[in-house]
Order: structure tokens, then C-alpha cells, then sequence
């Protein structure tokens, strides 16, 4: 903690003695993303996606001239920390970008702070985020958006015992509370709750004792690119063969995994925010953009709040007439809506988080590729959490 309070101290010194950065050309964004490690997956589809966003509208916005600063922090909220106050103190950034899991996200939260700078989270999902500092803003999802959803589901379509199973950090956690708190209050029980580790997580065993209690689906939570390990796991125990159901939110089924998690993925009911088949015009042109420009990628989740996270980065310049003053750009990014490949959404003036829609989709073939294939709508859902303590 002492530690903490000395790096701010030095990073809102060196920034009062920086020269006033409305007066700068040029508008810096510190994209900190996990670009090694095992949340690769996360940094790469997001740093396609904010790219893409540049090519396609250019890199003026507001008679100045956007740079991009990629650092890469392996998902270590250490070094994220460390990259985020020499961009601040360094590089002079205008904006601090990324953030490919919530510790991450957390850890950069005072500095933003101090500093004024605008933090735009673009893929970590706790709750709590927006509300430990009064200069972040989500284009990503909140974890309880997509879990309280496919509660609802569950309990309408004959599920009425389940086990979870989350990764053991705060997203994990808030995904195993909102999922069983909806899933009771509909009539449903969750008999039993288990917690993997996030580190070399081996879900074998705790599959196992899902199995044996014997329950009619099974909820899984884990982060980003990890989806892929879970269902080999439960296909290897046979658990889809035992009639056993496999729910959640979008991460399980990720785009970016789905095709190599072959045939026996096939039927998984998750719901989220964004899938690759989404059936606009807009995500139409945005897959193929993407796909173009990143031969080999699919687009994910993950990179829709790259995408929209630079689309509001833009947005809040213009609004500003390329003023980079903290309170104006924030200030000009409360109840911003567009149309997002995702679909429409906006950012909650209140809690500076994003409004979206959620779609319950189904595992199919789509063009002898595996695809997540939406089948309901639910609009304009905001953080449960956040309005449960309203």
C-alpha cells in the first residue's frame, strides 16, 4: 500500500509538471493489454479491433492526431500497474486503455484517479470496476449481465438442479453469486458450488465431482481462451454423453476457441453479448474487415470492446473539440449510444458502465463452421448488481 501511494504521489508530481497537454497535437492512448501469458487470446483480438477502428476512421479525430502505445503486462497486475505510471509520466498519455482482466483493471484504478485521466476498460468484467474510480469506463460487459439471463433461461427450459463451477477471482465470484441468486429466486437450487484456481486451472476434478452429484446442467465460468480446456475435460469424462447440460455466459463457447472445440460443442446453451454470427449488417462488415485484416482470427467478445472502446475514445475527442482535460472527456462519454457490431448500447450516465443487449444462443453448424447462433433477445440490460443497489 505504501508502495501504491508513492507511485501516485510521483505520478500526479511529473503530470502537474508536464507542459498542459490540451496544448499537444497529438492525443496518446496507453493500450495495456495481456499480449504473452495465458491470456494472450484477450490481448491480441483487442488490439485487432482498436487497430481496425483507426484504419477504418482514420487517425485525426478532432485536429489531432491519435497514437496508439501498446505495452503488454502478461496479465500480471504488478507490471500493469508499473507500465500504466510510465505512460502517465512518460509517454504523457491522454488515455489509459485495455485491461484484459479485472486485477488488472484495478490495480491502474487509483493512478487514474490522481492523474484524471480516463481509464477505458475494455474487456474486464467485475462489477465493482466503475465504481473505484470516478474516471473509468467500461465498453466491455459485466459478468452478471449475461449470468442473471441464463438463470432465467435454465429455470424456464426444465433445469432445476445445477452445480457451478468459476474460476476463483472476483469475476468467477461475481458470476457464481448472480447466476445462483436469480437461479433460487426463479425456483431453481444449486447443490453444490465449486472454485477452480486461475493459474494453471485443471478442471478435471471438479468435473468430476460435478458428475457425481449428479445434477441436470452444469454452469461454468472461466476467463477468456480458457473455454477450450473445460470442454475437453467434460467431453473426456463423458459428461455430455451422461445427459448432463453445459451452461453459461459467452466465455465457454468463445469465438475465438469454437471451431477447435469440435462437433461435441454442439448444442451448448450460453448467453452473452456478442457472437461472431450476429446477424446485423453492421457486424457483417465488421467480421469481414476483421477477418481481412487479421487472416486466421475470428472476431470475438473480446474485441468488440476494443473496437467500441476506441469508437468512445473518438466520440468523447469530438465532443471536447479535441480537448484532453480528465473531467471534460469523461463528462462527454456519460449516456453516449451508437450502433456497435454487437448491436445497440450506450454508457450509464450513472455508474459509467455499458448498457447492451444479451442474446441466449445455441451451439450450431453454420457453413460447416461452429458458430454461437442467437435465438433470443434481451435489450438494453444494464449491471444487475449496480441496479440491485439502487
Amino acid at each position: 500500500m505504501a508502495f501504491l501511494k508513492t507511485a501516485v504521489a510521483a505520478v500526479v508530481a511529473a503530470m502537474l509538471g508536464a507542459p498542459a497537454v490540451g496544448a499537444q497535437d497529438t492525443v496518446k492512448v496507453g493500450l495495456i493489454l495481456p499480449m504473452t501469458g495465458p491470456f494472450t487470446s484477450t490481448g491480441k483480438q483487442i488490439e485487432a479491433a482498436a487497430r481496425l477502428y483507426i484504419a477504418q476512421n482514420g487517425s485525426t479525430v478532432a485536429g489531432k492526431k491519435v497514437e496508439v502505445i501498446l505495452k503488454d503486462d502478461g496479465g500480471n497486475a504488478d507490471a500493469t500497474r508499473r507500465l500504466a505510471q510510465e505512460l502517465l509520466v512518460n509517454d504523457k498519455v491522454n488515455f489509459l486503455a485495455g485491461f484484459g482482466l479485472t486485477p488488472l483493471a484495478l490495480a491502474v484504478a487509483p493512478l487514474a484517479t490522481q492523474a484524471k485521466v480516463p481509464e477505458v476498460v475494455m474487456a474486464a468484467g467485475t462489477s465493482i470496476i466503475t465504481e473505484r474510480s470516478p474516471y473509468i469506463v467500461r465498453t466491455s460487459f459485466t459478468v452478471p449481465q449475461s449470468c442473471v439471463i441464463v438463470a432465467d433461461w435454465a429455470a424456464k427450459n426444465n433445469i432445476k438442479k445445477v452445480v457451478t463451477i468459476v474460476t476463483d477471482y472476483a469475476p468467477g465470484h461475481d458470476a457464481e453469486k448472480s447466476f445462483k441468486d436469480r437461479f433460487v429466486e426463479v425456483g431453481g437450487q444449486v447443490i453444490s458450488e465449486l472454485r477452480v484456481p486461475l493459474q494453471n486451472p485443471d478442471f478435471a476434478p471438479f468435473l468430476q465431482r460435478a458428475a457425481d452429484a449428479k445434477p441436470d446442467a452444469l454452469f461454468v465460468f472461466v476467463p477468456s481462451g480458457v473455454g477450450a480446456i473445460v470442454m475437453k475435460q467434460f467431453i473426456e469424462r463423458g459428461l455430455d454423453k451422461a445427459g448432463m447440460k453445459l451452461i453459461g455466459p459467452g466465455d465457454i463457447t468463445d469465438d475465438d476457441i469454437l471451431n477447435g472445440l469440435g462437433d461435441a460443442a454442439l448444442g451448448v446453451i450460453t448467453a452473452h453479448f456478442y457472437a461472431t454470427a450476429h446477424p446485423s449488417e453492421k457486424n457483417k462488415a465488421y467480421v469481414e474487415a476483421f477477418t481481412k485484416a487479421n487472416p486466421g482470427m475470428r472476431p470475438n467478445f473480446m474485441s468488440v470492446g476494443g473496437y467500441d472502446g476506441m469508437h468512445l475514445i473518438y466520440e468523447a475527442l469530438k465532443k471536447t473539440n479535441g480537448a484532453t482535460e480528465g473531467d471534460a472527456l469523461i463528462n462527454a462519454m456519460k449516456g453516449m449510444k451508437w450502433e456497435s457490431p454487437r448491436g445497440p448500447i450506450s454508457i450509464d450516465p450513472e455508474t459509467r458502465d455499458i448498457v447492451q443487449n444479451i442474446y441466449v444462443r445455441k451451439v450450431e453448424k453454420v457453413g460447416g463452421e461452429l458458430h454461437n447462433v442467437e435465438f433470443a433477445t434481451f435489450e438494453a440490460v444494464k449491471d444487475p448488481v449496480k441496479a440491485a443497489k439502487k
